[in-house]
């Protein structure tokens, strides 16, 4: 009966990430429906992806020190009710102000759903089990990214855009029954205080330098807002590495980057996240008001790039093990490289099948980089360290995917605003048009300017390829360097190695996650 019991919570572990994975990736098919319905501007747009992102990142690691200190289960438990709060109140609101402030909110939640589902695994398993647990609560989360679109786009054709919250409320409740009824509490009150210094400055440092990103092409890069914005997440980021650097049990392992073999699989890592997380964000923009598919289409259009990931993702372990990860990574990358240069080449009247063509080798060149950069990052972490590096890894991701919407957003937006052809158009309306693609159309519609919507769609897709030439060559320059610079990870691995500048210490690493390989998702 109690092995019985282990499983059934591990079920509810399971149903927790599937969450956290769907929502990765279910509301960005709904941003163009949600421009139309609730009159949100592309920079608001990006603020409704990042929000949840951005703090995210900031709380993920003192939420697993929280756990260990007042109890796994019980943070756990907050998380999802907190999370759950997000998703009830998401389909009542009509102002992108109050989307983002409810996107705000489930990050929290998020924050501590993920590191605590795994902290509570080895209370559950012993060592032959544990393996089994942590791959089967890491393949939820995997799940849930690729359904995302596809039931996204089937909520938006038959409900309205609220219903990408409403899908979160059953599997949350699952999860906190199972939570309460099967999961022990543990805890381990030795662990280090949560610093909540160190808390603030990082989500005020990661909020200002989003809000400065997001602003600039719309306010000028001069504006007060935006300069402040920039230099004030300058001197609060730097304050918060300094402080890191300084404390005796850090909460951000700053030192694990002098690591070659971490710094530069940890870098890869982050490239691979900002440019999925962008790419979600630009295409099913361009899918839907651009090519005019409906959301279930666009959906279903996405599933080339996740089928090259998980295509990649399958082949690379033995890739690896015949080639050496510094030849895989750097391939993947030249091939993402290239994907782009095809992507490029995309404009407003073309069909879907180049668009196919391009998006599968863009999965296949990111799954070839990112699956053998987590494996080897996680595996040169020390053992008496692997939370903290495990949780600064999750952290620089998801620092990488909010900096991915952020930027390539805002070179849209400019592109967008520069290239709009609004003449003849009121000024009123005008200003309208600028918002987004979306909001062009709209006006175009209504004012029965088809000139305007042809306008917009070149202007997009010239945007567009603007942030695709970007990815492209940041991704080249990567395969060049990680090809000098990589370590080969056949013969050099580190696992359990010490990481020069402080000693292990015992206890680290159930702060965030029981094993390094739990946060390769």
């Amino acid at each position: 009966m109690a092995s019985r019991r282990r499983w059934w919570a591990l079920g509810g572990l399971v149903v927790s990430v599937l969450v956290l994975g769907f929502d990765l990736t279910i509301l960005n098919v709904a941003l163009p429906t949600m421009a139309a319905d609730i009159g949100a501007t592309t920079g608001e747009l990006q603020w409704i992806v990042d929000a949840y992102a951005v703090v995210f990142a900031a709380c993920m690691l003192p939420a697993g020190l929280l756990g260990d200190r007042f109890g796994r289960r019980r943070m756990l438990v907050a998380g999802l009710v907190i999370f759950l709060a997000g998703s009830l109140a998401g389909p009542f609101v009509s102002s992108p102000e109050a989307v983002i402030a409810v996107r705000t909110v489930m990050g929290l939640g998020g924050a501590l759903i993920m590191p605590l589902a795994l902290s509570v695994i080895p209370t559950l398993f012993g060592d032959e089990e544990r393996a089994t647990a942590v791959g089967a609560v890491t393949a939820g989360m995997a799940v849930g990214m690729p359904a995302g679109p596809l039931l996204g786009g089937w909520l938006l054709d038959h409900y309205w855009w609220g219903s990408v919250f409403v899908v979160n409320v059953p599997l949350v409740v699952l999860g906190i029954a199972a939570a309460l009824l099967l999961i022990p509490e543990t805890r381990d009150p030795s662990v280090p205080r949560v610093d909540p210094v160190s808390a603030v400055l990082s989500a005020l440092g990661l909020g200002a330098l989003v809000l400065g990103v997001i602003e600039g092409p719309t306010r000028g890069w001069d504006d007060p807002l935006v300069a402040g914005s920039l230099a004030g997440s300058a001197a609060l980021l730097g304050r918060l590495a300094l402080r890191e650097r300084r404390a005796t049990r850090p909460m951000l392992d700053l030192e694990l980057l002098g690591d070659r073999a971490f710094r530069w699989n940890a870098i890869v890592a982050v490239l691979a996240t900002f440019v999925v997380a962008g790419l979600l964000f630009l295409l099913p923009q361009y899918l839907q008001a651009v090519m005019g598919h409906d959301p279930f289409g666009t959906g279903l259009r996405l599933m080339p790039l996740m089928a090259g990931l998980l295509v990649a993702a399958r082949a690379a372990p033995a890739l690896m093990a015949r080639y050496g990860s510094r030849t895989v990574v750097s391939a993947g990358m030249a091939l993402f490289a290239f994907a782009m240069l095809l992507g490029i080449r995309t404009d407003a009247f073309d069909g879907y099948a180049f668009m196919a063509v391009w998006l599968s080798v863009t999965g296949l060149g990111l799954g070839c980089a990112l699956v053998p950069t987590m494996d080897a990052a996680l595996g040169a972490l020390p053992s008496g360290r692997a939370g903290g590096g495990t949780g600064l890894l999750i952290t620089l991701r998801q620092v990488g995917g909010a900096m991915g919407v952020a930027l390539l957003g805002s070179l849209l937006n400019g592109v967008f605003t520069d290239r709009l052809d609004t003449e003849g158009v009121p000024e009123a309306a005008a200003e309208k048009a600028r918002e987004s693609v979306v909001a062009a159309h709209a006006v175009a519609e209504r004012l029965g300017a088809p000139r305007l919507a042809e306008s917009a769609d070149a202007a997009y897709v010239d945007g567009m390829g603007q942030g695709l030439l970007v990815c492209g060559i940041a991704a080249l320059l990567t395969a060049v360097v990680t090809a000098v610079r990589l370590p080969d990870g056949r013969g050099d691995q580190k696992r359990g190695a010490e990481t020069p500048g402080r000693k292990p210490e015992a206890g680290r690493g159930a702060a965030t996650a029981p094993a390094p390989r739990a946060a390769g998702r």
